[in-house]
């Protein structure tokens, strides 16, 4: 687990308006959807944005919203679906 530390808590009490929580199942289908759809191979804790908007946890209708993607993570051999990519390491 992280802590919030001296600096980064008071950036986040004076800005952050929502703080939303994901499933880990959320989690795992937006990666998915990233990977079948854009085959980029996303690490989970990067991916939580994107399964904020796959679980429509906020609305953001009528918006133009944009994601960072980051993060390589990953262990290709042991993805939480279809067993991992043929020849991950």
């Amino acid at each position: 687990m992280t802590s919030l530390g001296s600096i980064t808590f008071p950036i986040i009490r004076e800005r952050v308006e929502q703080i939303v929580t994901v499933s880990e199942a959320g989690i795992i289908e937006a990666m998915k959807f990233i990977w079948e759809r854009m085959k980029i191979v996303v690490e989970p804790s990067a991916v939580v944005p994107v399964a904020v908007l796959w679980e429509r946890k906020i609305d953001l209708s009528g918006l133009k919203i944009g994601v960072i993607l980051s993060g390589g993570n990953v262990d290709l051999g042991n993805l939480p679906w279809h067993g991992g990519i043929p020849g991950g390491r």
